[in-house]
């Protein structure tokens, strides 16, 4: 999903800085993106890995000096297995919980800080679905998720006036490889459509976005599900 967004960005003359932990992936991003981009467009390639903390200030300063500039900051890393695997494997599911929730809030409040020094920015993180109710196929990865979701809100409330604009973006199941190998449920959406609603709710300032839009109204039917039916419910 970074990888599409990362694209679609490009595509339309954002310049671009691409983080993550896989140099060789990132150097193969980075020329993807600048064949598709205009001539004036910017992409730079940043190392930073969402398991080791004290890499998140200079990765992103790296990022800010490389683009000369900084207004949007998107956060779509983290990890998944399933509820059977996490539980079977607890050394799995510390890192997991650790990941998608502490670290990515720490990595949030660099982003938080660095963005309001200029007076304004975007925050654009992607928690889920799973985030949205406990369900018995997610208790691990989506109290994870539940917690991140939360936190978000928070910014929200709180930095919203002071010109940050904060979006939890909520997907789905969408095919990549980090699903691969699991059941499409229904309704499973694809990166490209995830990245192009994610993008308008980015332009619209839309503090929660789902993805496919469909989930929103997925979720508040299972929201609304009394505690006894969720008991006996597999999904």
């Amino acid at each position: 999903m970074g990888r599409s967004l990362a694209r679609k960005f490009v595509e339309r003359g954002d310049s671009v800085a691409v983080l993550g932990r896989d140099l060789e992936e990132l150097q193969k991003s980075q020329a993807d993106l600048q064949a598709r981009g205009s001539p004036g467009v910017r992409v730079v390639s940043v190392k930073c890995d969402l398991e080791a903390p004290e890499t998140f200030r200079a990765s992103l300063e790296q990022a800010e000096q490389g683009l000369e500039g900084l207004d949007t900051v998107v956060v779509t890393a983290g990890l998944f297995a399933t509820q059977e695997k996490l539980e079977q494997d607890p050394a799995l599911a510390h890192k997991v919980l650790t990941v998608d929730f502490a670290n990515t809030v720490v990595f949030c409040e660099e982003a938080r800080k660095k963005l309001l020094l200029h007076g304004k920015g975007t925050l654009c993180v992607f928690s889920s679905v799973a985030g949205d109710r406990a369900r018995k196929p997610v208790v691990l990865y989506g109290a994870a998720k539940a917690g991140l979701s939360a936190y978000l809100e928070g910014l929200d409330h709180k930095y919203r006036a002071q010109g940050l604009t904060t979006i939890c973006v909520k997907p789905g199941f969408v095919k990549t490889a980090m699903t691969a190998g699991l059941p499409v449920p229904p309704f499973a959406g694809d990166p490209d459509e995830v990245a192009q609603i994610v993008i308008e709710g980015i332009d619209a300032g839309t503090p929660v976005v789902y993805a496919p839009r469909i989930w929103q109204a997925v979720m508040t039917a299972i929201k609304a599900m009394p505690r006894f039916v969720m008991r006996r419910a597999k999904f």
